[in-house]
């Protein structure tokens, strides 16, 4: 009766193409199948990102209080993410960790939840620095455009990615106190610097609203993310020519 453990190791340094085909890693016979469907939808999410971002900036007498704006700043980043992610769905690569994709998640439905949710519940509070500046009276057709794109078309189209294109269970439970770590901070240095962030300080009341959503929103999304059907992704596939029958 043969040993395995001899086997396998008589595997491991046996030349030739036998030695070469055991000691090969599986992602070299069967990659990451081309999702095009996938890559096409996350460059739309990031081309609408960055026209917001151009229109708002046209629209904004005061582009350097845009900058400072929470909106801006997660819509650029999730245009970056997305483009990338974007790349990688196309050429068969491995997606962008669930860390990242997750807390951009997270930012822009929080951003599009104070913009709507919270003036209708505090109505006497101005508006907090997660929201975008006030576009110029000339310009207020621009800047509605702007903020559709970045206050709803935006946060749904990363809702959609996340709930149609994207596998479930990837987000983890440290990932709940990792991602409220940058909106508490931007909030903590609006309220102390209001003229350094270039945006208007939040009232307690709205600051506290926005702390509370900041940090439910990541135990949300991961319950959601734990209990969610898998997409069917193999309709959206390509497999990679000139490798092995194993497709």
């Amino acid at each position: 009766m043969s040993d395995p453990t001899r086997t396998s190791q008589s595997t491991r340094h046996a030349a030739g193409p036998a030695g070469a085909a055991a000691r090969t890693p599986a992602t070299a016979v069967a990659p990451t199948p081309r999702r095009p469907l996938a890559a096409a939808f996350r460059l739309l999410l990031s081309a609408a990102a960055l026209a917001g971002l151009v229109l708002a900036a046209l629209s904004t007498p005061s582009p350097g209080h845009l900058v400072a704006s929470f909106t801006a700043q997660t819509a650029l980043a999730l245009a970056l993410v997305s483009a990338c992610s974007a790349h990688r769905a196309w050429t068969g690569r491995h997606p962008v960790s669930p860390r990242v994709t997750g807390a951009l998640l997270s930012y822009v439905l929080l951003a599009a939840l104070v913009h709507h949710v919270l003036p209708p519940l505090l109505p006497a509070a101005p508006p907090t620095a997660f929201t975008l500046p006030a576009a110029a009276p000339t310009a207020a057709g621009t800047g509605a455009i702007a903020r559709a794109l970045l206050l709803a078309v935006t946060p749904l189209a990363a809702l959609a990615d996340w709930l149609l294109l994207t596998a479930p269970r990837g987000f983890r439970l440290r990932h709940v106190w990792q991602w409220p770590a940058y909106p508490l901070l931007y909030l903590c240095f609006a309220l102390a610097l209001p003229v350094a962030t270039g945006a208007p300080s939040p009232r307690l009341a709205t600051a506290l609203a926005a702390a509370l959503t900041a940090c439910l929103l990541p135990l949300i999304t991961l319950a959601i993310d734990q209990v969610r059907p898998s997409p069917r992704l193999h309709n959206n596939r390509i497999s990679p020519t000139g490798i092995s029958p194993l497709k």
